[in-house]
């Protein structure tokens, strides 16, 4: 983090839980499991996130579910804007509020978007997110994270704060028994590590589960030669595969290849062993197939024609 910036429980005044209590109370507030509300009480929790997400001044956040504030707070004084997007119209309305009365002189980097996360793009943001740092709603922790990556191609890095069992998920490695589709889809736009585990006792109402940090790093995707093959290409190939886990690559892919005699040819022009499963390979191997099932059926209607 950039030494310049001051301490953020010095910048702003950080929620504790009679403050969260307090402004729930005013607002009338009682979290719901359907939007997957849990605050975070903890200030040295939320001091903790903004230390391991290592962000410059020059940073532009992107905040999803900033709920009464708790990291708003200290994320403002340690960049240069946090666009906050806050799906419930009620807290959406409250947080500027908040961040005025306890955010001092850094209420001016605030940008809320009342919206839902899975459908903002990039036209949203001005200007345009380098990095995601978020305690996301459970419930829609990975389609947000993917949607994020593909709609902001300037986000650069993130730390998100997920179930355990999520984040252990993201970042597994081929062959481990969790390894599946979030994996390899992450992968595809981003370096991924487990960086470090969060108690429930940090949260109010208190879940029924453990969280965990979730960092990641973007980089190119697979590159097979010169080009990089269509992404939805290769999710499609990564959905076949792990639609049918315990079956080899031959038979999950078949319907995806037009039959097992076509999958086995575009596995073995791929070089990946009809026999395999999908969850021994990487991203860069399926990249790999979905690129020699282009050049097959390019090849297929040469040959027709």
């Amino acid at each position: 983090m950039n030494s310049a910036h001051p301490h953020p429980s010095e910048a702003t005044q950080l929620l504790g839980p009679a403050e969260i209590r307090e402004l729930a109370r005013r607002l009338n507030l009682r979290p719901t499991k359907t939007l997957g509300q849990n605050f975070v009480v903890d200030p040295n929790t939320v001091r903790r996130i903004v230390r391991s997400a290592d962000l410059s001044a020059e940073d532009v956040v992107v905040e999803v579910g900033p709920g009464l504030g708790s990291l708003t707070l200290a994320l403002l004084p340690e960049c240069a804007r946090v666009h906050a997007v806050e799906i419930d119209p009620v807290l959406a309305e409250a947080l500027p509020g908040t961040v005025a009365d306890r955010g001092g002189r850094y209420a001016d980097r605030l940008q809320v978007l009342a919206r839902d996360a899975l459908e903002v793009t990039a036209a949203d943001f001005d200007p345009p997110p380098t990095a995601l740092v978020a305690n996301l709603p459970y419930n829609v922790a990975v389609p947000v994270v993917l949607h994020l990556l593909a709609e902001l191609p300037t986000l650069r890095h993130g730390l998100v704060m997920v179930q355990a069992e999520v984040a252990d998920r993201l970042t597994a490695t081929p062959s481990s028994r969790i390894y599946g589709v979030p994996s390899v889809k992450l992968a595809w736009y981003a370096r991924a590590y487990r960086a470090g585990p969060v108690p429930r006792s940090v949260f109010w109402p208190v879940p029924n589960v453990d969280s965990g940090l979730v960092a990641f790093q973007r980089r190119d995707p697979p590159r097979i030669g010169d080009t990089v093959p269509d992404r939805q290409a290769v999710f499609t190939a990564v959905d076949a595969a792990f639609a049918q886990r315990r079956k080899t690559l031959r038979a999950a892919l078949a319907r995806w290849a037009g039959g097992a005699e076509q999958a086995e040819r575009v596995l073995r022009k791929a070089g990946v062993d009809p026999a395999t499963r999908g969850e021994a390979l990487t991203v860069e191997e399926f990249a790999a197939i979905a690129a020699a099932h282009h050049q097959d059926a390019g090849d297929t209607d040469d040959g027709r024609g």
